[in-house]
């Protein structure tokens, strides 16, 4: 089994990720695989003001460096969104969304989200917090029983990747259970079990350390607060009044149609597998959700300035903390990376960025079906380092290798 376990990582690659990021690496592209499809939006609503695309030369710089970054992480299939008020958008579509068939990537196509999910999880407990319902400083033992040192861990910290609680998703017995059986269906009281068999990390507030066990947790406390589940409570607070159509929490292994098949090598052999329709049970609130290019350049802007949130909660989601990477920062469930502000995503067979750059009101998607390092860095890393060096060269979003 490849490094400390199948669905660690330090940080915002996987540590920012999705739910405990475990992804996956595929066969390289070759050049005819990498056509690019363009997609030609209509003029209507947010798009009206930027219907024009980036200039010729400036978009063909682009299909260079991400055809580049492709043939050299073997990366199948990636969908790219890139919005520049003022200057004009780029959206594509390269290689395949399914390695069996060849058929192409494109720019309609649903695919697992991750760990962008904490976004959606930290925002209904945001919206609890609006309605008086759980205080950020409050013991998190005050809602919910069970939790090691629940009486000194608050709210806040949970959201901050500041408790101590240890890692379900490191735990070596999860990860053999998960990957023996793909299918596996795991509650979250299972889940919590596997980091619980653990002591703490650190004192509650110590330090940073992206743990999935705290959205879990968090999940947990929205649905007995709010009396609903977590799917009901996302689609009927959030993804519904922000207009999220395709951004859901799946049924089982499926995916709505149409997606693209994902591939990981976090496999007990180490070998490839397709994991399009592995069980995302295993990461639930903190990484189950499927969305598209679409809902998630949407979901990007009210995410970062808290359209569903009160002002002063939003301004407390955006109080980053450093995490130890240089230049990486992480508030409520949200993160600060050259001054792009959201979150990445990853788990078996798919990654994801959607980022937002307050300064130029400038929006970045990418979907990926491959989570193979590169070059000790995840696959959308290396996309966004490329493309935000292009484009916005004073922000790049950029997490050092083997962070």
């Amino acid at each position: 089994m490849r490094r400390r376990s199948p669905f660690h990582r330090s940080m915002p690659a996987r540590v920012l990720l999705a739910a405990a990021l475990a992804v996956a690496g595929l066969v390289p592209l070759t050049a005819g695989g990498a056509v690019p499809v363009a997609y030609a939006p209509a003029a209507t609503g947010d798009d009206e003001a930027e219907a024009r695309q980036l200039s010729p030369e400036l978009q063909a710089r682009l299909d260079e460096a991400v055809q580049r970054v492709m043939r050299e992480a073997g990366i199948p299939g990636v969908q790219v969104g890139l919005w520049l008020p003022g200057r004009g958008h780029y959206v594509r579509a390269f290689g395949v969304a399914d390695k069996e068939s060849g058929a192409p990537m494109t720019d309609r196509l649903n695919m697992r989200i991750g760990s962008e999910t904490k976004t959606f999880t930290a925002t209904a407990v945001l919206q609890l917090v609006d309605e008086g319902l759980v205080g950020l400083d409050e013991p998190i033992a005050r809602y919910l029983d069970g939790v090691p040192c629940g009486e000194v861990i608050t709210v806040r910290q949970l959201l901050e990747m500041r408790s101590g609680l240890f890692p379900y998703s490191a735990d070596e017995d999860f990860a053999h259970t998960f990957l023996s059986d793909p299918d596996h269906v795991f509650t979250p009281q299972e889940l919590l079990a596997y980091g619980y068999r653990h002591d703490n990390v650190f004192p509650p507030g110590a330090r940073y350390q992206y743990s999935n066990t705290n959205y879990i947790l968090l999940g947990l406390l929205v649905e007995k607060l709010s009396g609903q589940s977590i799917e009901s409570f996302v689609q009927d607070r959030i993804t519904g009044p922000s207009g999220l159509r395709h951004t859901l929490f799946p049924q089982g292994t499926g995916l709505p149609s149409p997606y693209a098949h994902g591939y990981t090598d976090q496999t007990l052999s180490g070998g490839i597998a397709d994991s399009t329709h592995w069980d995302p049970s295993w990461a639930w609130s903190a990484g189950a959700l499927v969305s598209d290019l679409r809902d998630l350049r949407h979901w990007a802007k009210d995410l970062a300035t808290g359209t569903l949130l009160s002002p002063g909660t939003q301004a407390q989601r955006l109080t980053m903390l450093p995490t130890g990477i240089p230049g990486a920062n992480y508030g409520l469930g949200i993160f600060d990376i050259g001054g792009w502000i959201g979150h990445n995503g990853s788990l078996p067979g798919y990654e994801s960025l959607t980022v937002y750059l307050p300064e130029e009101c400038a929006t970045l998607v990418l979907l990926l079906n491959s989570d193979i390092i590169a070059q000790g860095s995840e696959p959308s890393t290396l996309l966004g380092r490329a493309i935000t060096g292009i484009v916005t060269p004073d922000h790049v979003y950029d997490i050092p290798p083997g962070k």
